[in-house]
């Protein structure tokens, strides 16, 4: 492992970084099977925010492969630009609900499609890693 340069986290092995591509092909792969629109953000694949499943693998050493759901840029944004006006979280409104049970929903649907196609998945830490669901390895 590299010693971090300018703050940034210790590096993963090259070898480490081709098994997580390798990975993650096959995360996409299997989503777009299931009929997902996917795409590997961290390989410049479509425009940042493009709509669908993102599939990327880390190079850090507490990294690996995620996979998040982006809705469409009209409902994202018309959720975001609320957050930054001064809103009642404990009731946002109808937009900010429909976008966060849109990513829950999806991010439910991602986990049970992964695991029903033999990866193991987890959800990480919500506050952490937001709707990012975390794929650890597969079935030979």
């Amino acid at each position: 492992m590299s010693e971090p340069e300018s703050g940034l986290p210790p590096q993963v092995p090259p070898g480490v970084v081709a098994k997580r591509s390798t990975l993650a092909d096959k995360v996409c792969r299997e989503l777009a099977r299931a009929g997902f629109p996917v795409h590997r953000s961290d390989l410049g694949d479509g425009p940042h925010g493009q709509p669908g499943a993102k599939v990327y693998a880390t190079r850090h050493v507490d990294g690996g492969v995620y996979v998040d759901w982006n809705t469409d840029a009209e409902l994202s944004t018309a959720a975001l630009d609320l957050f930054a006006e001064e809103i009642d979280y404990s009731n946002p409104p109808s937009v900010v609900r429909h976008h966060t049970t849109v990513v829950r929903t999806m991010r439910e649907a991602l986990v049970g499609i992964l695991t029903s196609a033999g990866f193991q998945v987890e959800v990480p830490d919500g506050h952490t890693h937001g709707s990012l669901v975390r794929v650890t390895g597969s079935q030979p």
